[in-house]
């Protein structure tokens, strides 16, 4: 029988390869801590919620009760009011709006004063928090869709000020019994790029703290199935 010896350089070869493939497996960066918790990110603080398409206004014109009115916004992300037509509404915020309709008002009533409430909705589709993959039956309800129970969902739900991972989890409710908790993606733009980064879904869900991290408007949380 031929004994085959490895010297001390292939031994060292064989380590260097070792070390350069486990480089190459390194996980995908990690996000900072929730601003609940102690992070320095400041992007959140900035963020105003944006009107979009099906969103509930209540519009109030100041001594002018007739044209205060209940409006919703159209797909195509427009409003028609009183005196109004055709006025653009989504991707500004509610004080913005309320500006625009003074303008729109001018003709009509005496230094307008418009207040715009929002009664309801989740802003425009790039404002949106979507989630997909393996979630435990995602709500039915407006700007929200699922596919049959046992199998993957998607659902979209509005973005807030200092939302976090947690309270994400909180709306949607707790992954199914496939989920792979721990191998979560959140994919989001910055600087113009789409950047992937893991989060320990199933870790928060136990309790750990330390795995809530920002969530930001426009964020895709993908949640994947275990491979058993």
């Amino acid at each position: 029988m031929r004994v085959v010896t490895f010297g001390f350089k292939a031994w060292m070869g064989m380590l260097v390869v070792m070390l350069v493939v486990g480089a190459c497996a390194k996980q995908q960066p990690s996000l900072p801590p929730s601003t609940q918790y102690g992070s320095q990110t400041t992007s959140p603080e900035a963020y105003n919620y944006l009107i979009g398409p099906g969103d509930q206004l209540q519009i109030f014109v100041w001594r002018n009760p007739e044209v205060s009115q209940a409006v919703i916004v159209r797909p195509d992300g427009k409003i028609t009011a009183p005196l109004v037509e055709d006025l653009q509404a989504s991707g500004k915020t509610p004080s913005q709006l309320a500006r625009d309709l003074e303008k729109a008002l001018e003709t009509y009533v005496r230094q307008p004063i418009v207040t715009v409430i929002v009664a309801g909705g989740i802003g425009p589709y790039s404002e949106q928090i979507r989630i997909i993959g393996q979630i435990a039956g995602a709500q039915q309800g407006e700007g929200s869709s699922s596919s049959q129970e046992g199998q993957a969902h998607a659902q979209a739900i509005a973005y807030r000020r200092k939302m976090t991972l947690l309270d994400v989890m909180v709306l949607i409710g707790s992954l199914n019994e496939f989920a792979a908790g721990n191998k979560t993606k959140l994919i989001r733009i910055e600087g113009g790029q789409q950047k992937e980064y893991e989060v320990r879904l199933d870790d928060l869900m136990n309790g750990d703290i330390s795995a809530n991290v920002d969530m930001l408007p426009g964020d895709i949380l993908i949640i994947p199935e275990a491979w058993f």
